[in-house]
């Protein structure tokens, strides 16, 4: 299959040689840059300790890399940056992040390969007292997310009348809840399974997801031959059950 993938990355680069591709770039450097901001568990995760990184995209990333015979180099982001870091050429594609009309205005996305929900998670302590979305939408109820995130933006739609606090990054929305400075945050569902395994004083809202969301990577939106390239890859492995596979070793599900 690497040869196979291989020779379809030169097959796109020699059909537009006038192209300045990254895909063309890629191959030439035998660099694959990648931007991740390793704190969206368990996608991608940062050991401080080992300065490196782990998680279902960092296992997909590396697989994209040596498919396509080149090194994987993980670039630094956060949320509120991981858009211009695409236009800024900071880094050729991006790990997981939301598909949302206002990101695509500036950027491009690959093809989804998960689908997720959205829910709050508040301390456990306080689950009689937050018992549906609409128990948080309260005056008196702070509502904490993260700076750039996708669930910002979520978060002003659904807690109109609830007091919205941004946490700038490497701090997170969660820690706020944990700290007692905020009731609740609202997260992927693929990101609160996890949290919630990790820190057991937080629990989900009962009334469940809203807001059905896709992820993807972001991309140059340009640049339609490395969009191509990445977009087949992505078929290629659904079809040979690599994704499948990663999804178990995660234990997550798409919707």
């Amino acid at each position: 299959m690497k040869k196979i993938l291989i020779a379809l990355a030169i097959f796109l680069t020699t059909v537009t040689a006038n192209a300045e591709s990254k895909l063309q770039k890629i191959l030439q450097s035998g660099e694959l840059r990648v931007g991740t901001t390793g704190d969206f568990n368990p996608l991608s995760i940062k050991d401080p300790a080992t300065n490196t990184y782990k998680g279902f995209d960092i296992d997909v990333t590396t697989e994209l890399a040596k498919d396509m015979g080149v090194k994987v180099t993980y670039v630094p982001t956060d949320w509120k940056t991981i858009v211009s870091g695409i236009t800024a050429n900071k880094y050729d594609i991006s790990t997981s992040a939301t598909i949302t009309a206002q990101r695509a205005l500036v950027a491009g996305f690959t093809s989804s390969y998960y689908k997720y929900g959205t829910v709050p998670l508040i301390l456990k302590k306080n689950k009689n007292k937050f018992k549906t979305w609409e128990s948080l939408n309260n005056k008196k109820v702070t509502i904490a997310t993260t700076l750039g995130t996708s669930q910002e933006a979520k978060a002003k739609e659904f807690f109109p009348k609830s007091k919205l606090v941004s946490i700038e990054s490497p701090a997170r929305d969660y820690q706020e809840v944990l700290a007692g400075r905020a009731d609740g945050h609202i997260t992927s569902s693929t990101e609160a399974y996890s949290l919630v395994k990790t820190y057991p004083e937080l629990t989900i809202v009962e009334d469940g997801g809203k807001n059905p969301a896709s992820l993807a990577w972001l991309i140059d939106p340009n640049d339609q031959v490395w969009i191509n390239y990445v977009n087949h890859w992505i078929e290629i492995k659904k079809t040979s059950g690599f994704f499948d596979e990663l999804l178990k070793k995660y234990n997550l599900k798409s919707l």
